[in-house]
């Protein structure tokens, strides 16, 4: 800590998060400078700032956690202070030294403090909590969890002590390549209890603020996907507990900056899980209702500024949702590619941040997240309701996204009302949350007779004397017939009681049931077509290659990277139906591919370090109690 001035802040980060801090330096009138991999170098976040230097490389270990090249370009860049946004480098004591053996400012915590809680289990033993040592059947189900770094990567819930051994190891691997340090640890698991957090903020004079509560239940993988401040639904007394437990903690450390102490709350008691030690991803809630910028004050406390000896108090209610490229239907599975529109109704109580601009890339070395919607109302139901109508309305074309997912999850009525918030909620509701939402089969229709119109505005054509067969267009399970009128305009025969009231490229209006509504159609040369809030894909004519391989072929759900190889997996193995072989790591998620079926394995094409594409043969797995496993010439890999 200083005091004094920050003139040049550079953020060791990327994406949404390194521009969230350029938008706080701006309004400061800070001059900012970012940091780069060659994936990056065309990214967001490196064209909002004023000076950018880049970081050889792609994969995270060569560059955004290289925290030895971040130092070396805040000094080149001429910048006097760092600010480590959150993951990658943001919770390493030694990056923190480092920053300010070099003479230049840190906007976070003392070293001391990250070290004192960024292992979770020495934050435990400080909060007076121990984990579990030797795990019996009584103790099931517990939570395997990475002592060092977040964001649900090295945690496994285990229900059978047969399983545990290997998911400890399958914890520590994944811990040691997202945070160079493997040491996981073991605690009871807790059943659908709520995840509820405080935001603490501290400066060099002795001032603790506990800047209010946040619910952040809504889970995947134990990564949050909707949160919301305050906290619901929660006693005043629990409340006033998880305030002071907050601060007790943060100065037991001697903390200073933003930080947050996170809790399961069940059967109305707190039980302490972790301290993070920056800026949260869901900060933006907490702004929104104590009317904060959270970055601003980390900035002013970093230059030695005083904290009012109040916190402002909260008003009115906000919700978060992390909109994701990835598909929940298919196990969660991260989705790449060109981002065409992200666009957001804009309005009173409406904030988005994002690190994506239209025509942006989504690319497969990064997370998944595309941007986070806030919107802050009065109430908590009218936040809700205003939040799903936002994401709703919104242009978001290119990947699959979560956006379908996350309008039904705040409709749910589970999820309205308080009393039903848990981290169990995806496990309980996902298979009917990602059923195809209603109206395909009209957005089919409309995106069929825009085509229609396209055509026929570049080739002309119409009505002609002799009637022919129906036309046809196929957009995933919707079949559109079709045919041209003597007048003009066309008749849908299927889906039947449909009316075409205008089609053009663009826009079509039709007319069902006596109500008529517009359709936006926008298409793309990937054979995409986007009907306002849906997503279609034109079926091929001819069949996709990836479905004439052989029966048993393990294929690449996504593109990534082969990170390990289930120990000891050799061809000719008898393997089972589900049994994990291998794991990918894509978006900063490893994922586990297991064998489509029981059976001896024939082909084994996957090593660690290995880059696939979507559909890339990984295994083969011939089913049967006995197969023919090929000759050494016949085992290699493809081209």
């Amino acid at each position: 800590m200083t005091d004094r001035p920050i003139s040049t802040v550079l953020v060791a980060n990327r994406g949404e998060i390194a521009c969230r801090v350029f938008r706080t330096c701006r309004d400061l009138g800070i001059a900012t400078v970012a940091v780069y991999s060659d994936p990056d170098a065309g990214a967001l976040h490196v064209r909002e700032a004023d000076a950018a230097v880049r970081l050889p490389g792609a994969a995270p270990a060569d560059t955004y956690l290289r925290g030895d090249l971040v130092v070396a370009a805040a000094l080149a860049a001429g910048a006097d202070a760092v600010h480590p946004g959150y993951g990658f480098l943001s919770e390493n004591a030694e990056f923190a030294q480092a920053v300010i053996d070099a003479g230049l400012v840190w906007i976070g915590p003392p070293p001391g403090a990250i070290e004192a809680m960024a292992s979770k289990t020495r934050a435990k033993e400080l909060m007076g909590v121990r984990p579990l040592a030797d795990v019996t059947e009584a103790d099931l189900p517990v939570l395997v969890k990475a002592a060092a770094g977040g964001g649900g990567r090295g945690m496994r819930v285990v229900r059978e002590l047969s399983a545990l051994s290997g998911e400890l190891a399958a914890a520590s691997a994944e811990a040691a390549s997202a945070f160079g340090d493997g040491e996981v640890f073991v605690e009871p698991y807790v059943e659908n209890g709520r995840h509820v957090e405080v935001q603490v903020l501290a400066d060099t004079h002795g001032t603790v603020w506990t800047l209010g509560t946040r619910d952040c239940s809504l889970q995947r993988r134990h990564q949050k996907v909707i949160e919301e401040a305050p906290a619901p639904g929660l006693p005043a007394a629990l409340v006033e507990e998880l305030y002071e437990r907050s601060a007790t903690a943060a100065k037991a450390v001697g903390y200073v900056g933003a930080g947050t102490v996170e809790f399961l709350v069940a059967d109305g008691r707190a039980h302490f899980l972790e301290m993070n030690t920056r800026l949260q991803v869901e900060h933006p809630v907490t702004e929104q209702v104590h009317g904060v910028d959270l970055v601003a004050l980390q900035i002013q406390v970093a230059e030695g500024a005083a904290l009012d000896p109040e916190p402002p108090r909260a008003h009115g209610h906000a919700v978060e949702a992390r909109l994701y490229a990835e598909d929940p239907a298919a196990d969660w599975a991260p989705q790449t590619g060109v981002l065409h529109a992200l666009e957001f109704p804009a309005g009173p109580g409406v904030r988005v941040d994002t690190g994506y601009a239209c025509g942006d890339s989504v690319s497969v070395h990064y997370d998944a997240m595309l941007a986070k919607v806030v919107v802050t109302a009065p109430t908590r139901a009218a936040a809700v309701r205003k939040l799903a109508q936002v994401l709703d309305r919104a242009r978001i074309h290119g990947p699959v996204t979560n956006r379908d997912l996350l309008v039904a999850s705040l409709r749910h009525p589970g999820f309205q009302d308080p009393a039903l918030l848990g981290t169990g909620f995806y496990e309980r509701h996902l298979d009917e949350l990602t059923r195809p939402r209603d109206g395909g089969a009209h957005a089919a229709v409309a995106a069929a007779l825009a085509a229609a119109a396209a055509r026929r505005g570049r080739f002309g054509g119409g009505w002609r004397n002799v009637r022919s067969q129906d036309e046809t267009r196929t957009y995933g399970p919707h079949e559109v017939r079709y045919r041209p009128l003597r007048g003009g305009g066309h008749e849908v025969t299927s889906p039947p009681g449909v009316r075409v009231l205008a089609a053009a490229p663009d826009r079509v209006r039709l007319e069902v049931d006596r109500v008529a509504r517009d359709y936006d159609v926008t298409a793309y040369p990937d054979g995409t077509v986007h009907v306002g809030p849906h997503r279609l894909a034109v079926r091929p004519r001819f069949t996709d290659p990836r479905e004439q391989t052989a029966p048993g072929s393990l294929l690449a759900p996504m593109p990534g990277t082969v990170v390990r190889v289930a120990d000891g997996l050799a061809v000719g193995d008898r393997v089972t139906a589900g049994q994990p072989l291998l794991w990918l790591e894509a978006m900063k998620m490893e994922h586990r591919v297991a064998a489509p079926a029981s059976g001896t394995l024939t082909a084994l094409h996957a090593a660690p370090g290995r880059q696939v594409e979507v559909g890339a043969l990984l295994a083969v797995v011939q089913p049967g109690e006995r197969a023919d496993v090929p000759t050494e010439a016949q085992e290699e890999a493809p081209a």
